[in-house]
């Protein structure tokens, strides 16, 4: 469970997270297929006679081949790209509890995700609350080219109307990780195994707790409400981007 706590007069005040159970499909998450040609010469032979073959195999590229991923969350391109983002989840849920800890009132809290890219300065590109959450909806597309990085960071919106704190790519402490098809997210308990597990992921997880995503995905995760990385708190669900990349 997510919280982020306030003493009021008669309620303590939460902040937990809560995900929607979509799945976009970006890109398939089947592996890539190989294509290839053939020929022959010459085309016509006479019987007892053979023909010279020659045949070529192109592998599709995939994520590796395209972008280089330093950790724990810059995504830098390799050659030129058109990337795409997706918000899959940014749910902070705004909860007051009684003295007891029942549930009396809850709202979803406004979040915020930002790109820099090539060294700018953060700017918005999506910014609302988890019931506005589209993940088929492309909220933000461009063209990137080699050796520039890409870096996201995301942030809630306190209930004074102040800006909780910004995560972004080069956090230090793990706040938000770039992941490709068949990482591990690093947790401290396995992800999938978390009781904190919202349904919006599982989606985006195999058998064995494994990111599955498209060969050509990135998957941003983002933990908005937590430092300890020993808290039961702190599962890098607060915020989740997926960036899909296609060559131009």
């Amino acid at each position: 469970m997510k919280v982020t706590q306030r003493i009021a007069p008669l309620a303590a005040f939460l902040a937990l997270l809560v995900f929607p159970g979509h799945r976009v499909e970006a890109q398939s998450t089947d592996p890539a297929i190989p294509t290839g040609t053939l020929s022959a010469y010459p085309t016509v032979v006479q019987a007892g006679t053979f023909p010279t073959l020659t045949w070529g195999i192109t592998y599709p590229n995939i994520v590796v081949d395209v972008v280089d991923i330093e950790p724990p969350g810059t995504i830098v391109p390799t050659k030129s790209l058109r990337m795409d983002v997706r918000v899959i989840g940014a749910s902070v849920k705004r909860v007051w509890l009684d003295s007891r800890g029942r549930v009396v009132d809850w709202e979803w809290v406004p979040t915020e995700a930002l790109i820099s890219y090539n060294n700018s300065s953060y700017s918005r590109i999506w910014y609302n609350t988890q019931n506005n959450v589209n993940p088929n909806t492309i909220v933000h597309s461009r063209n990137v080219y080699n050796n520039q990085p890409i870096r996201f960071g995301g942030r809630y919106l306190n209930s004074n109307g102040s800006w909780n704190t910004l995560y972004t790519s080069t956090n230090t402490n793990g706040n938000a990780v770039a992941l490709k098809n068949g990482d591990t997210p690093p947790t401290t308990e396995p992800l999938y195994q978390q009781p904190t597990l919202e349904s919006f992921l599982v989606p985006y997880l195999d058998q064995n707790g494994n990111i599955k995503i498209g060969p050509k995905d990135v998957i941003m995760l983002f933990e908005l409400t937590h430092t300890d990385h020993n808290h039961g708190g702190f599962d890098l669900q607060d915020l989740v981007l997926l960036c899909t990349f296609r060559e131009i």
